[in-house]
């Protein structure tokens, strides 16, 4: 086997990158529980790594509980255990009111600057290129300092929407600068798209469990939500789906598409297009949010469902929260068939998004630095999970239940079934440590047992103590 030489990221000491690509090729099966490991001598020679460096990333490994040293011997790839994954969930087959009280709630509880954010779904700012998106802001501001003021009525910047219909490419979307409609965010462009396709009182499918910014959505449309039985890898049950429609029990359908939060599901392409055509037989909008979709641990950028859109009842919506910038509040939508209302909404909700945000992203996508950086993004954010998912099983109880998600930064943990994940939340949070309960994800009140990890932070001590804590707290609870 031979080791790549090793290109050190910003801001990450050199033997922890060497300590991960090893447990990456642990975790991808090309080293296998009780394998020998390269030498010290080896790594440091074709890695082009001192010696030192070699051996602090064994010793990294060895804390980690992943390899362990034989004397006279080596090191020796460690027998791991490897958690379940939870079944397809079975949500009860009716469409319920959303109250996302809770939701609010919750999110109140855990400002507090000290807590660390094992909830939100925020990726790490030191992960972020920041300082070269505000050397750009910066700069378009000097360069068109009027224009970088003014509103920017729909669909936007056409720079922007240049940029972005380039990148589509990528995910199998052709599409012209015209059918892009820049909005503030993900969160606004699902929003409107839920609005130019709904009315008040009808029912819209969504995946179970759902991301709960969805379902904020929903309540504040005054819109049902129709839950669908949804495994962690294959995603929604098209059956189901199917049996809904037969019944005329939805007017949309709503999906995040790569790498769903909280499951991590990314839909296969086959199933992609077999649920556009479905959906298009029953003239049935699907609101598409692919925020993850760049975030693919191995191989292409998975295909966005708009791919198979042929009819333009796909409303494909994204942004650049997740890889980028959380704060710049830059997103897009492409409404298909909906594009006209959907632009006299955005006039109405807010009429503008920021086109210094604009202009900067489009031109960090223009200056080749894009793909470099989510390269090393989907690196970090793959290892981070790797070791969340170990310390689940260095000290959560054996019956724990995890996903495997392929891409994007958060994690499904489903416990015991009368494990009471609310009551968890409160005993974390006097720790100083967040989760997100499982019961947020549901508009029916689901998974009380289960909760949601971030995987987005950069591993640490602090957060490995934080584990640690949450095991405790989880043991002794149960």
């Amino acid at each position: 086997m031979h080791l790549r030489p090793i290109e050190q990221t910003e801001g990450a000491n050199l033997y922890e990158q060497v300590a991960n690509r090893i447990q990456i090729l642990i975790a991808e099966g090309t080293l296998q529980p009780g394998d020998r490991l390269p030498s010290v001598r080896k790594v440091h020679q074709q890695m082009s790594v001192s010696i030192s460096t070699a051996l602090e990333a064994y010793r990294l490994l060895e804390d980690r509980g992943i390899i362990g040293a034989k004397p006279q011997s080596g090191y020796f790839v460690r027998s791991l255990k490897s958690p379940p994954e939870p079944d397809r969930s079975s949500p009860a087959q009716k469409a319920c009111r959303v109250d996302t009280s809770l939701v609010c709630k919750v999110n109140s509880m855990v400002r507090d600057p000290e807590i660390i954010q094992l909830g939100a779904a925020v990726p790490g700012m030191e992960l972020l290129p920041l300082s070269t998106l505000n050397r750009l802001m910066s700069q378009m501001m000097r360069q068109d300092p009027i224009f970088s003021h003014s509103y920017t009525p729909p669909p936007g910047c056409l720079e922007f929407r240049r940029a972005i219909a380039r990148r589509l490419l990528d995910a199998d979307c052709a599409v012209t600068p015209d059918e892009i409609v820049a909005t503030h965010g993900a969160t606004e462009a699902v929003y409107l798209s839920l609005r130019a396709t709904t009315k008040p009182g009808d029912t819209v499918a969504i995946a179970s469990p759902s991301y709960y910014g969805l379902l904020e959505s929903l309540s504040t449309l005054h819109l049902q939500a129709l839950e669908l039985p949804t495994h962690p890898r294959e995603g929604i049950c098209l059956d189901a789906l199917e049996t809904a429609l037969k019944r005329k029990q939805i007017s949309a359908c709503a999906l995040v598409s790569n790498f769903s939060n909280p499951l991590g599901t990314c839909m296969s392409n086959e199933k992609k297009q077999e649920l556009v055509e479905l959906l298009t037989r029953y003239e049935i909008p699907l609101i598409e949010d692919d925020v993850y979709g760049d975030l693919s641990f191995h191989g292409d950028r998975p295909k966005a469902i708009k791919a198979f859109d042929r009819e333009g009842l796909v409303l494909y919506c994204a942004s650049y929260s997740k890889v980028l910038s959380p704060g710049l509040r830059v997103g897009w939508a492409i409404p298909g068939r909906y594009q006209a209302k959907v632009e006299r909404l955005k006039m109405t909700v807010n009429m503008s998004t920021s086109p210094g945000a604009q202009l900067a992203i489009a031109a960090f996508l223009a200056n080749g630095g894009y793909d470099r950086h989510v390269r090393n993004l989907r690196r970090a954010y793959e290892q981070q999970m790797l070791q969340m998912i170990q310390a689940i099983c260095n000290y959560f109880p054996e019956e724990t239940k995890v996903t495997r998600p392929t891409g994007g930064h958060v994690l499904w943990v489903e416990l015991a079934p009368q494990f009471d994940t609310m009551e968890l939340f409160h005993k974390a949070c006097q720790h100083k440590i967040s989760i997100s309960p499982g019961i947020m994800f549901s508009p029916s009140s689901s998974y009380g047992n289960c909760f949601r990890l971030n995987c987005g932070l950069p591993w640490s001590p602090k957060i490995e103590q934080a584990m640690e804590t949450l095991g405790y707290l989880i043991k002794e609870h149960g």
